[in-house]
């Protein structure tokens, strides 16, 4: 009898379920049926390059322990899904919403954020998060990690803002109530 272990099918299950992860992200609402979202999927060996990045960051830049803490806080990840959108005004009228007159105006500050790209980004991560509640894979929504990944330009030279969700399946959910004085020494 051959005897299949929940430790044999972490990776592969963690991997199936942020596949579900960037579907559910493609498919949630966007404004005005407009999508710009860009989503990956990245592998341990991705992970532990983002932590790399990420820890040359904060020493470079005197950034917060937060940093270093999550540079050695996803290496735990069996897998991580990144969600980047392009800022692209949609021509919403009347709007101002991202503090300019108009979506003309607001053209003139390609790097300013439009709210109806950061809003559906926002509505796409709630998305795969539930689809990682319901399969019971635990994750975190880390901005430190998408910093990284827009230096990098993991996704592409468009995309201007990024989060990242590191999955992972073990007995505590690495991603919360964590010692950072002891990660950060890690680092």
């Amino acid at each position: 009898m051959k005897v299949v272990t929940e430790q044999e099918i972490r990776e592969e299950t963690v991997s199936a379920v942020a596949q579900q992860m960037m579907i559910a992200a493609r498919t949630a609402p966007k404004a005005k049926g407009v999508d710009n979202l860009v989503i990956a999927l990245l592998n341990r060996d991705d992970i532990a390059r983002v932590s790399a990045k990420m820890k040359e960051m904060a020493r470079r830049d005197n950034l917060s322990d937060v940093f270093l803490r999550d540079a050695v806080n996803i290496l735990s990840a069996q897998a991580m899904v990144a969600f980047g959108t392009r800022i692209v005004p949609l021509g919403v009228h009347p709007c101002g919403m991202c503090g300019f007159a108009d979506c003309e105006e607001k053209k003139k500050h390609p790097d300013h954020p439009c709210v109806f790209n950061t809003g559906d980004l926002g509505i796409a991560i709630g998305s795969a998060a539930s689809v990682a509640m319901d399969n019971r894979v635990d994750n975190r929504v880390m901005f430190t990690v998408g910093q990284a990944l827009l230096e990098m330009g993991v996704l592409g030279d468009g995309v201007k803002i990024i989060y990242a969700m590191p999955l992972s399946v073990s007995g505590k959910n690495p991603f919360m109530d964590r010692n950072q004085e002891a990660l950060v020494k890690k680092a």
